[in-house]
């Protein structure tokens, strides 16, 4: 199932014309998901109709729970699809924040209690 929301998912942005998409294994990672997506529109305006062509996408798939957060600022958009996590940037936003270098460093697994302890 994960493979096909990803392919679904691949094929939509490729349609959009959506800019340097990364996608990234989670398995070992997190259980959150199986893949993160990260992706950038060329505009505020690129990534809100690249998102809302997504969710239309995955609800048409019968792909359930779709959610989605960040639409009313347009700078970055969480689309949660169950076994994949798409992060949809303004290039500049995507930028500042790097998921990807986060995601691949390992920083995101930190242990709970260095967490607490500092």
């Amino acid at each position: 199932m994960a493979e096909k929301i990803l392919a679904l998912v691949e094929e939509s942005l490729d349609d959009d014309q959506a800019n340097d998409v990364k996608v990234i294994p989670l398995a070992g990672k997190t259980d959150i998901a199986e893949f993160m997506v990260v992706a950038s529109g060329r505009s505020a305006r690129h990534v809100d109709a690249t998102t809302e062509h997504l969710l239309t996408k995955l609800k048409g798939a019968g792909i359930r729970d779709v959610r989605s957060e960040g639409r009313d600022n347009k700078d970055w958009i969480l689309i949660d699809a169950g076994f994949v996590i798409v992060h949809l940037f303004r290039p500049e936003v995507r930028a500042y924040y790097d998921l990807e270098k986060l995601w691949e460093s390992g920083a995101h697994a930190r242990d709970a209690n260095e967490v607490s302890s500092a």
